[in-house]
């Protein structure tokens, strides 16, 4: 354990998002999600959800504010305009922890076509459907480096 560290973020996750650049978007991926066959490296975080450790990762990154957008979901197939519970709360946590970002649905391969450029897949079991989400990283500003 570490000071101002999530309990969550284990050594990986942590190397992970500390070695991601502005620009770089991060998966987190439910428990059907196909993130060993997707290409980037995977992060392992077993026994954890989807929201858990979303939450660990944002208390931590921030969202880049030089994008349109910095976050997606990927939308329920056949009914686009539904919104899982999952994803609504991950549109709270967004607000929460990072500001007025929109949570954006996308398709379900173009949502795959996007985790293969990522730069790091989280594997969670998440066991609701649809609790995936993609997060791009922002810029840390020197006054935000140090706590006192």
């Amino acid at each position: 354990m570490l000071k101002g560290i999530h309990p969550l973020l284990g050594p990986d996750l942590l190397h992970a998002i500390r070695t991601m650049g502005h620009g770089d978007e991060i998966v987190v991926g439910d428990a059907n999600f196909p993130a060993s066959s997707m290409g980037p490296k995977v992060v392992r975080a077993d026994g954890v959800d989807a929201l858990g450790i979303t939450e660990a990762i944002l208390a931590h990154m921030p969202l880049d504010t030089f994008a349109d957008e910095a976050a997606w979901r990927m939308e329920v197939v056949g009914d686009p305009a539904a919104e899982p519970e999952v994803c609504v709360q991950f549109q709270e946590l967004v607000h929460k922890l990072s500001g007025e970002f929109r949570v954006v649905p996308v398709e379900r391969f173009a949502f795959y076509e996007r985790a293969r450029k990522a730069a790091y897949i989280v594997a969670t079991t998440e066991f609701r459907l649809y609790g995936n989400i993609i997060l791009k990283k922002g810029v840390v500003h020197p006054e935000e480096l140090y706590r006192v």
